[in-house]
């Protein structure tokens, strides 16, 4: 294939899946405290609505902290599982897959049972994109951006068969 079939091909992919990647949103625990103790990580997600597809960013000095996904009792408790499951780059990304209570504790010292470093959020559905009503303005904006992924598509076809 060539480089323009390729860049074609991709470009169709590209628009086909961006929407999706769009209604995702990447959360930074703690914001620009990161991940430490000492910070009321219940009053920061207090307010946040997550999401399937959203993610978690644990920013922290290697070495300082780490992150490991427990159960509601081993939150409670701040029950350290083994150290092989922790998350443990300075910089963990955990995606949302599924929607349900998820906990997370850090395992240093006595980091999550007298600083704090925990946290408990419910992760909601996934957002479906609304469907805009045909008579708004949006309505011709989706439209049109159908029949340019529509058009793309055909050009690729188009380009294979010559």
């Amino acid at each position: 294939m060539s480089s323009s079939k390729q860049f074609l091909v991709t470009l169709a992919i590209v628009a086909l899946v961006l929407p999706t990647i769009a209604l995702a949103t990447e959360f930074v625990v703690g914001d620009a405290a990161g991940w430490t103790k000492g910070f009321d990580y219940a009053a920061w997600a207090k307010d946040k609505e997550f999401r399937v597809g959203d993610k978690l960013l644990f920013t922290y000095p290697v070495g300082a902290h780490n992150v490991f996904r427990v159960n509601g009792t081993s939150f409670k408790d701040c029950v350290i599982p083994p150290v092989n499951e922790a998350l443990n780059s300075g910089n963990d990304l955990i995606n949302l897959a599924a929607p349900g209570n998820k906990w997370y504790i850090c395992g240093v010292g006595q980091h999550c049972t007298l600083g704090g470093q925990k946290l408990s959020i419910t992760v909601l559905p996934a957002l479906e994109a609304p469907a805009p009503a045909p008579s708004s303005a949006n309505g011709i904006y989706t439209s049109l951006y159908q029949v340019l992924i529509a058009a793309m598509i055909s050009v690729v076809v188009w380009i294979q068969y010559v």
